[in-house]
């Protein structure tokens, strides 16, 4: 990849999880925080990044904002960029709830291109190998970038969002539903916890790459057979 002088806006958990697999691949990054401090703590476990300043924020070439979607706008309008200035960054907005083209229409001067995260940054600190969604094509710069992190694939940012809010409200009724059974069993909350921390995860992802062991697998002809015998059942009604 090109040299770039890229910046990183939002320390978060996305920020870290980001800066976790650029820092292993020796890209350099800057960290802009408003409390400098924050920024000094967040970048004492990584080797290749530095502090930017929020006069050097202009300066960049690409201005990666993971902040939460109410913090975007306002963060933009206070960088002040002018559209007639010889050097303004390309902003990459990833926040999920916030869709580019509002930034966009409030911004029309400016390069602004929505790279949205699909998944659990836990997951993306753990294992890498994300998913990003775009609407269009990327600068080949910031592709690069992104692809330094997993895979990138162009659709609708409202995919995404649909995505991620219907895997989240399954996820939130399993454990529910997994809470529900173990109180109504008398089960220990020890057994309770481990169930929602590491069984069900795990089971999940054995399945999603094929791994389950046997046992598993036979539970799964199991939820088939109940799953077609309720097609069947309800055709014949």
């Amino acid at each position: 990849m090109k040299q770039k002088r890229i910046g990183l806006v939002g320390l978060g958990k996305l920020g870290t999880a980001m800066m976790t697999h650029w820092d292993k691949k020796q890209i350099a990054l800057g960290v802009y925080h408003p409390v400098q401090t924050k920024a000094e703590t967040f970048l004492k476990t990584f080797q290749c990044g530095y502090i930017l300043t929020e006069s050097e924020l202009k300066d960049v070439d690409i201005l990666i904002l993971a902040l939460p979607a109410t913090e975007v706008l306002p963060f933009i309008r206070s960088l002040k960029l002018e559209s007639h200035s010889p050097h303004t960054p390309i902003i990459i907005n990833m926040a999920t709830n916030l869709p580019t083209n509002q930034i966009m229409v409030q911004f029309p001067d400016l390069q602004v291109h929505g790279v949205k995260y699909m998944g659990h940054s836990k997951d993306l600190l753990e294992h890498g190998n994300g998913l990003f969604i775009t609407e269009s094509a990327l600068p080949q710069t910031v592709g690069e970038l992104f692809h330094e992190l997993g895979k990138v694939m162009v659709d609708s940012e409202n995919c995404l969002t649909e995505v991620n809010k219907l895997a989240t409200y399954i996820a939130i009724k399993t454990a529910i539903t997994i809470e529900t059974e173990f109180v109504n069993r008398g089960l220990s909350p020890e057994y309770l916890k481990r169930a929602l921390t590491s069984l069900a995860p795990e089971v999940i992802r054995s399945y999603s790459e094929g791994s389950l062991g046997h046992f598993a697998k036979e539970i799964v002809k199991e939820v088939k057979a109940e799953k077609s015998g309720d097609i069947t059942e309800s055709k014949a009604t």
